[in-house]
Order: C-alpha cells, then sequence, then structure tokens
C-alpha cells in the first residue's frame, strides 16, 4: 500500500519553516519522512536564540497552522524553552536551544530522509528537494 503524497503537509511544513528562517531562528531544515515514518510526514527543526524568540516563533507558527486549518495535537517543553515540540500530525515542528539541538541532533535520526529546501524570497525557481550531502 502506497501513501498518497501529502502536499498540504509539504506546503504547511515550508510555511513553518520560513516563519522560523523569518524569526531569526538558524538552521532551519525541513526533513520528508513521508514512507519512513508511521507518526509524521515532515519534521520541522530549528534553533532559536532564546527562550522569548523560541516562544515567538512557536506560536506564530500555531497561528499559521490554524490559518490552514491544522489542528495542533500536543505541544511540549514551551516553558521551559530548551526543545520546543508542535505535534500538528502530518507536521511536527521542533525548536532548540543550541545546546540541546546539538545533543538530540534529529537530523541523523533520519539520515535518509530528504531535506526540503526552504526557498528565500529572493530565490525564485530553486526546487523545494535536496540530495542529502554528509
Amino acid at each position: 500500500m502506497t501513501k498518497k503524497p501529502n502536499e498540504q503537509a509539504r506546503e504547511f511544513s515550508l510555511a513553518a519553516a520560513k516563519i522560523a528562517q523569518d524569526t531569526h531562528c538558524t538552521d532551519v531544515v525541513v526533513l520528508d519522512l513521508q514512507g519512513m515514518s508511521p507518526a509524521t510526514d515532515f519534521f520541522v527543526v530549528a534553533t532559536g536564540t532564546s527562550n522569548r524568540q523560541m516562544r515567538t516563533v512557536c506560536d506564530d507558527v500555531s497561528q499559521a497552522a490554524r490559518d490552514r486549518g491544522f489542528r495542533k495535537y500536543g505541544r511540549a517543553g514551551y516553558e521551559e524553552a530548551k526543545w520546543i515540540l508542535l505535534d500538528f500530525v502530518d507536521v511536527v515542528v521542533h525548536v532548540f536551544n543550541e545546546e540541546s539541538r546539538e545533543y538530540y541532533d534529529l537530523e541523523n535520526l533520519w539520515p535518509d530522509a530528504k531535506l526540503l529546501h526552504v526557498p528565500q524570497e529572493t530565490e525564485p525557481g530553486i526546487k523545494d528537494t535536496e540530495p542529502r550531502s554528509e
């Protein structure tokens, strides 16, 4: 049984990543886990610069989700702001502080996942997937 590509989730994951970039997160990536993970289709992973900024990013992503009809099923780590997780089922957003990002290293847990390119407004025509490079 092959699962149909989840275009809405892909678009939302890229929008969430763009919000993280625009809110000054660093090292923002989107992992396409379709067909790999039974739990979700996309991970958005970003590093925040402060507790306040991390919470702002998560609040903005949550609002964008509501605007697109995505329901948030869970939120964890918001108060501590070391690793904030937002669970929208098909998309899971992880916003880490620098130390936690390095410790958990989520990208290496999914080495076969495709990286989606988060386009900058000044980069027209760039493909939205890139091969993994180690």
